[in-house]
C-alpha cells in the first residue's frame, strides 16, 4: 500500500495518477482519459496559458464553462479516491475537505468571468484557485465538528 500523502501528490500531478501509483488500473486510465476530455472540450491548458500572461479577458472569452465546471468535482474526487485508496480517510467524515474544497472551486469557476477584486478579473483560473482556500477551511471546520460529536 502506498502512502496516502503520496498518492495525493500525484493526483494533483494529474487525475488518475494517484490511482496508477496505488495499483488501481482500471480507475487511473478511466480518471486520465476523463481528465483529458474535459481539459481539451474546456480549452483549460489554453486558459492556463493566457492566464499566467495576464491575458484574463482572452482567457474568459476561450474558456468553455458547460465543460470547465466539471474540472473541480473531477479533479478533487480524484485526489480523494486515490488517498482513500492509499488507506487515508481512515476516520469517518475525512472526505469533507475534498467535498468543500470542489464545492468552492467549482462557484469559484461560475463567478470567474464577473467577479474582481480591487477592480480586476481574476478569470478562470486564479478565482478558482484562490477558492481552494476557504474551501479547505470549511471542509476541516466542518469535518472536526462531526468527528468530535462522534
Amino acid at each position: 500500500m502506498t502512502n496516502p500523502k503520496e498518492a495525493v501528490f500525484w493526483s494533483i500531478a494529474f487525475p488518475g495518477f494517484g490511482q496508477l501509483n496505488n495499483g488501481k488500473y482500471l480507475k487511473g486510465i478511466l480518471f486520465i482519459t476523463l481528465e483529458i476530455i474535459v481539459n481539451v472540450k474546456a480549452h483549460f491548458n489554453e486558459i492556463i496559458r493566457l492566464s499566467f500572461h495576464g491575458e484574463i479577458e482572452n482567457a474568459i472569452a476561450q474558456a468553455n464553462y458547460q465543460w470547465l465546471m466539471f474540472y473541480p468535482c473531477l479533479y478533487l474526487f480524484a485526489m480523494w479516491d486515490s488517498f482513500k485508496d492509499a488507506g487515508g480517510g481512515t476516520k469517518e467524515h475525512s472526505f469533507f475537505p475534498f467535498v468543500m474544497t470542489a464545492y468552492f472551486v467549482t462557484v469559484g469557476c461560475i463567478y470567474s468571468s464577473k467577479f474582481k477584486i480591487f477592480g480586476t478579473l481574476l478569470g478562470p483560473v486564479w478565482l478558482p484557485i484562490l477558492t481552494v482556500i476557504p474551501g479547505l477551511i470549511v471542509g476541516i471546520t466542518i469535518r472536526t465538528i462531526l468527528q468530535r460529536k462522534d
